[in-house]
């Protein structure tokens, strides 16, 4: 999937945490992120530190990477 803005990166972690079952909390506890930064996450809010969301990502087994566009 490719990621073009916060939108998309929201999307693509509240679709990857509701297939793999997780609820909010479940994420909330396992990474010791705060529910209220996971739902501004899942809604593309822009102001979303991007460590945490990269914390988030990887737990629900997601690899970024970034790739140079020709």
């Amino acid at each position: 999937m490719e990621i073009y803005n916060t939108g998309d990166f929201g999307k693509a972690v509240r679709a990857v945490r509701k297939q793999k079952g997780y609820t909010q909390a479940y994420i909330s506890e396992v990474t010791g992120l705060s529910i209220s930064f996971i739902s501004d996450l899942e809604r593309g809010k822009a102001t979303t530190e991007l460590g945490k969301a990269i914390i988030l990502a990887n737990t629900l087994g997601l690899d970024l990477v970034l790739n140079e566009r020709g």
